[in-house]
Parts: C-alpha cells; sequence; structure tokens
C-alpha cells in the first residue's frame, strides 16, 4: 500500500510541475516582449535562483515568480543578436561539458556582435589546491564541513573535494583553461579573468551574488572564478559558434529540461 501511494504521489508531484512548467511557457513569450521592448541596453542572467538584478532579464530552469523559465541546455527562445550582456553565476558547473558549451554557442548567438558574457563558478584548481593547505584553505575545509557535511567532524580537504564533485547537483567543474578553452570554442574572443565584483564595464561590476546567497562572502570569492569575453571574433580568431544550429527557437524546444538544479543558495 506504501508503495502504491509513493508512486501515485511521484505521479502527482511530476504532473503538477509539468503544468507549472507549461504555464511558464506560455507566459514566456509575453515577458520577452515586455522586456526587450521596456530596454534599451539588454542583459540577459541565466541561472539567476532566488537573485533579482535590476535592469536584467532573470531566468532558471527552476521556476521562481517573476523570471522567466529558460532551460540552458536547449536552445534559447531569443533571436540572433538580441542583448548587449549576459552573465551566468554558479550554474554552469551544474551541467554536463557539451551541455555547457551548446550554452555558451547560444550565449554567443544571442549576444550583439560587441557583446560581452560574464561567467561565475567554483575554480577546480582552487579546489585542488586544498591539499596544500594554508590558512584560507583551511578556513574553506571547515565552513563547508561544517555547512553542508552533516555529522563529519573531519577536516579533511578530500572529503571537500568529493564533495565538490558530487553534491548540489554539480556535473562539470572548470579551471580556468578549461572554461577559457569552452568560451573559444563557443566563438568567443578578447577573454579574461576578472576579481569578483569588479569590471572595467560598469553594467558588470558587483553583480555577483553568490556570497550573500551562501552567507559566505570570502568563502564566496576564495572558490570563485570569473571570467569575461567578447563576442565580436577578431580577424584570425575563428568564429566556432556556426558550426552548430541556430536562429530564433520556439518555446516548444524548452518542455524537456535537464537534471534538476538547485537555485544560487547552493554551492
Amino acid at each position: 500500500m506504501l508503495r502504491q501511494f509513493l508512486r501515485k504521489s511521484k505521479t502527482i508531484v511530476s504532473l503538477v510541475r509539468g503544468l507549472k512548467r507549461l504555464v511558464a511557457l506560455t507566459r514566456r513569450r509575453s515577458i520577452i516582449t515586455k522586456y526587450l521592448a521596456s530596454n534599451k541596453i539588454r542583459k540577459l542572467q541565466l541561472g539567476s535562483g532566488p537573485t533579482f538584478l535590476d535592469g536584467w532579464l532573470t531566468s532558471d530552469i527552476d521556476l521562481q515568480p517573476g523570471h522567466l523559465y529558460l532551460d540552458a541546455t536547449k536552445p534559447f527562445p531569443f533571436d540572433n543578436g538580441v542583448f548587449d550582456y549576459i552573465y551566468s553565476e554558479h550554474m554552469i558547473e551544474h551541467i554536463p561539458w557539451h551541455d555547457g558549451l551548446f550554452m555558451l554557442r547560444e550565449c554567443r548567438r544571442v549576444l550583439k556582435p560587441d557583446g560581452t558574457i560574464r561567467i561565475a563558478t567554483p575554480d577546480l584548481r582552487v579546489l585542488l589546491g586544498l591539499a596544500s593547505g594554508g590558512p584560507s584553505s583551511e578556513r574553506y575545509i571547515k565552513w563547508i564541513t561544517d555547512t553542508f557535511l552533516n555529522g563529519l567532524n573531519i577536516y579533511k580537504d578530500s572529503f571537500v573535494i568529493n564533495n565538490a564533485f558530487r553534491n548540489w547537483g554539480h556535473q562539470f567543474l572548470y579551471d580556468g583553461e578549461l572554461l577559457e578553452m569552452a568560451l573559444s570554442q563557443a566563438g568567443f574572443s578578447n577573454i579574461s579573468r576578472c576579481s569578483i565584483g569588479e569590471s572595467d564595464d560598469k553594467n558588470l561590476r558587483g553583480i555577483e551574488s553568490h556570497g550573500q546567497n551562501t552567507g559566505a562572502d570570502e568563502m564566496a570569492a576564495f572558490e570563485t572564478m570569473v571570467f569575461e569575453a567578447k563576442g565580436l571574433v577578431l580577424p584570425g580568431t575563428r568564429n566556432t559558434a556556426g558550426d552548430q544550429r541556430s536562429g530564433p527557437m520556439s518555446d516548444r524546444h524548452s518542455l524537456s529540461s535537464s537534471t534538476a538544479r538547485p537555485t544560487l543558495g547552493s554551492i
């Protein structure tokens, strides 16, 4: 009896989620149209979770009130060259490598030729470097263990590194070299590494919120790397974005979603 009840409950939950997603899809076109009509500088945030950035079109695969429903592993529901800026914070690590590359290519497609993308994600090199020790590493190991590894009173880098690969729905962790490679393969140029909260562009300064959402600004800054890149392809730079399917997409492409991803409140 209990097993049958649980099966029915899972089916009901799945149906409710499907209906909510369908409602979100029916509203999506009007949200996009309204945003584009009311913003001269157009900015898209992917995987926004509970965060609202003023002047940005915030989107997430999780159904958040006031957000655009968008599965970043599917073709984006925008025409080519629509946005001036795209921003993603602690999101790309929640999807596999090939999906991440597809997402970046879609970002390249919907950006204006001189548009800018900003990506913040955990730095694999920092995590692997925990084994080398040091005050910052020790504080980070203690914070992760006390906050996320319930019942574990062993402060070891190996537990924290394993946790980073397996917890919070993480699928693929990047180091700086890999993220730069992915951006380049997606057709971006002028790729540069930035400090959290800092940018040469005023529209991209102070927009990181992972530290606020986790309640630990120092730890978020320690684990996070930030890259910016331009959509403009310089002479002599190969643009690989055109190698993939592109063009305006209909809403039907997003009916199927990827593995559920936690919001920014997770690591």
